[in-house]
């Protein structure tokens, strides 16, 4: 008995039990939190975290659920989160050559039927931003409140900060198409394509927006402040949150700040 008690104790030792280790959560990759949908053609796949309303994250162009990383733990305490992967992107894979953010928009929404969930607070980042916007435009009873960080209403240097959008004009003008050859590579460049030549959103149909709506995005981002603030002003009830000496990502690199903004923006103790 006292051997069996002895190698127990070692193997907590090991393993780091009592030592107050943080728990690293694999999102994306989490196949206790993680299940696929049937959406639309493809199987969607999706992690849920915690309880309470529904809020949906949405994230950007290649990216996955990981992209939340820094987010999800935070919300989970009062939300259920609802993170997905975009069709073409993370598991939930489509070998279609076609795609656009009203395509996705419509796989959200398709998403929520499946759960049950008949509305969804909604956050989303860079192209998850887009998506955001496009999801409460097309499917207005879908979303109670969005917050939308790092978003672009059309494709060009008007949008993008001009330095940026040249090395993608270098990218789509030097890339020989017949050199693509796997999966992989045919869809990177459906991924790109869809941010060269997408979106096409006229400022005003913003207006048709009507659940209230928090427009972020930093002062060094790589859409331009002033497209931002166009963004913010098109849409009836929206707030404006420009975050200082910050870039792209700015719920990466102000991740506290970040989640208790949007929380508090959500719950309604942040008003206008």
């Amino acid at each position: 008995m006292k051997s069996v008690l002895s190698m127990v104790l070692l193997l907590l030792a090991m393993t780091g039990y009592g030592q107050n280790q943080p728990t690293i959560v694999p999102y994306g990759n989490n196949e206790v939190a993680g299940k696929y949908y049937n959406i639309r053609g493809i199987r969607m796949y999706c992690e849920v975290y915690g309880s309470g309303k529904p809020l949906l994250m949405i994230h950007g162009n290649g990216g996955s659920i990981s992209a939340f990383r820094n987010n999800i733990g935070y919300f989970a305490g009062k939300y259920q989160v609802i993170a997905l992967d975009s069709r073409s992107q993370g598991k939930s894979v489509d070998p279609a050559d076609s795609l656009s953010f009203e395509m996705m928009a419509d796989d959200e929404a398709a998403l929520l039927d499946a759960m049950h969930i008949n509305s969804a607070y909604v956050l989303g980042w860079s192209d998850g931003g887009i998506n955001a916007l496009l999801l409460a435009m097309r499917h207005p009873g879908k979303v109670i409140k969005l917050a939308s960080t790092g978003a672009n209403l059309w494709p060009d240097s008007t949008a993008i900060v001009p330095d940026f959008w040249k090395g993608d004009k270098r990218h789509f003008e030097t890339m020989d198409a017949s050199k693509i050859k796997t999966t992989r590579e045919k869809n990177d460049w459906k991924l790109f394509l869809l941010d060269w030549y997408q979106p096409n959103v006229p400022l005003k149909t913003l207006q048709s927006i009507k659940c209230p709506s928090l427009i972020i995005g930093g002062d060094h981002d790589l859409i331009r402040v002033e497209h931002t603030v166009q963004i913010f002003q098109s849409i009836p009830h929206a707030n404006l949150w420009i975050l200082p000496n910050s870039c792209h990502s700015t719920l990466i690199d102000y991740a506290d700040e970040f989640n208790r903004t949007v929380d508090a923006f959500f719950s309604g103790a942040l008003k206008k």
